[in-house]
């Protein structure tokens, strides 16, 4: 759900653009991954994880995310901003993904510790795999479609994304916001379907409300 909020938003922020040019609001989107260091972010959990003598949790060995540093995610968003002409989508070069198990491991050593493993059971810190959340990708996914093209900065990119007119957009976040009151998570999804490009739920609806709901008489 939150990977489509980022690709509802892009819709929102379009159409809003198209319908504000009267008071000269300009709505600029711009996409970027992972900001290192930020709150919430992972790099600060593996430092409490080793400051407490481990495991250091990653939900999958394969799992990566892109990661840019604060300065350099604000200076681009400002640059981004600055280049918007209103309903733009913009996506920042993010570089090479990252492995988050690689990342953990670099944080330990760099700690000044060893990584205890099948290889290394006298290790300092281990490494817990705990498995992919609902709805967790492997691979982070920063473009909505291919319709992407180049601008005058080398790490900006313009996206052009297809979205409802705002008339119909505006009907649809109406029921959506009616269903999300009624807790009716099966039509929230298929609202979801009819508003964003490509989304196709995978998996069945998790939320404990709702399947306890299902299950009354």
């Amino acid at each position: 759900m939150q990977a489509l909020s980022k690709e509802l938003a892009p819709v929102l922020f379009d159409d809003l653009s198209n319908v504000s040019r009267v008071n000269k609001t300009r709505f600029t989107m711009v996409r970027f991954g992972n900001v290192l260091g930020s709150s919430g972010s992972v790099i600060p959990l593996f430092h409490k994880q080793i400051k407490s003598g481990g495991p250091l949790t990653v939900t999958h060995p394969k799992i990566t995310r892109y990661f840019m540093t604060i300065p350099e995610a604000a200076q681009l968003v400002i640059q981004a901003g600055s280049m918007g002409q209103g309903g733009d989508v913009f996506v920042l070069d993010m570089g090479e993904p990252v492995r988050i198990v690689e990342l953990a491991e670099k944080m330990i050593h760099l700690s000044g510790l060893s990584v205890r493993s099948e290889k290394n059971p006298h290790g300092d810190i281990a490494i817990e795999f705990t498995g992919l959340r609902p709805g967790e990708k492997l691979y982070e996914e920063l473009l909505i479609g291919d319709n992407v093209a180049a601008t005058q900065h080398p790490m900006i990119m313009s996206a052009n994304e297809d979205h409802l007119p705002w008339e119909t957009l505006k009907l649809k976040l109406a029921e959506l916001l009616a269903a999300l009151e009624l807790d009716d998570y099966a039509r929230v999804r298929q609202l979801l379907r009819e508003t964003v490009s490509g989304y196709t739920p995978d998996g069945e609806i998790v939320d404990w409300v709702y399947q306890q709901r299902r299950l009354k008489p």
